[in-house]
């Protein structure tokens, strides 16, 4: 008589989680979000089409003290008297456009302003070794989408949607779309067998 070895319980078997624990695991997820940006040596937001850095330098600091340079994929900030402390240097999270990308100094703060490259994505982070942002939790502002042409607006809603889809585990809006002519093929054609189907 063979033994048999004890089941392990797969993916599916496990229990799902319930909303109140998956409340629990966002918010703390969230505060050591927060926790990792708060300790960078800057401040940063970003809309669809840009990145803007804050950094505080500390009242008296002129342009000339300080040694920024914007390239299509690093930045670096630093003192001109301490070139190897920098405040921020490494690798962007993703390209800039070189020629929209400006940086100011005001009353003891500088001001990045970094123009994306690909104005339909959200940055993780500013530098790649820096902590990253989940975004799929990012919310743009009502008043930035409303401001968006239809046709770029109805494309920003469609991305977030998939990105929402994709964190959950369910299909993006075009595999739903494929699954729904599949569907409507089916009730065409009940006589095709289509349990082998696969969707690409």
């Amino acid at each position: 008589m063979m033994s048999s070895s004890p089941q392990v319980p797969s993916a599916v078997d496990a229990p799902e989680v319930s909303a109140e624990e998956q409340e629990r695991i966002d918010k703390l997820a969230r505060e050591k979000e927060e926790a990792e940006q708060n300790a960078l040596p800057y401040k940063w937001k970003q809309t669809l089409q840009e990145v803007e850095i804050r950094i505080v330098v500390g009242k008296g600091v002129k342009g000339r003290d300080l040694d920024i340079q914007i390239k299509k994929d690093f930045l670096r900030v630093a003192f001109k008297n301490k070139k190897d402390e920098p405040i921020v240097e490494g690798t962007l999270c993703k390209s800039v456009k070189l020629d929209d990308s400006t940086w100011t100094i005001d009353n003891g703060e500088v001001l990045i302003n970094l123009e994306k490259v690909n104005g339909m994505e959200w940055w993780k982070n500013v530098v790649t070794h820096h902590p990253e942002v989940d975004t799929t939790k990012i919310q743009p502002e009502n008043s930035k989408l409303s401001d968006l042409d239809g046709e770029t607006r109805s494309m920003v809603e469609k991305m977030m949607f998939d990105q929402r889809q994709k964190a959950a585990g369910l299909p993006s809006s075009e595999e739903m779309k494929k699954q729904e002519i599949l569907k409507k093929f089916q009730a065409q054609h009940p006589e095709m067998d289509f349990s082998n189907a696969k969707m690409n």
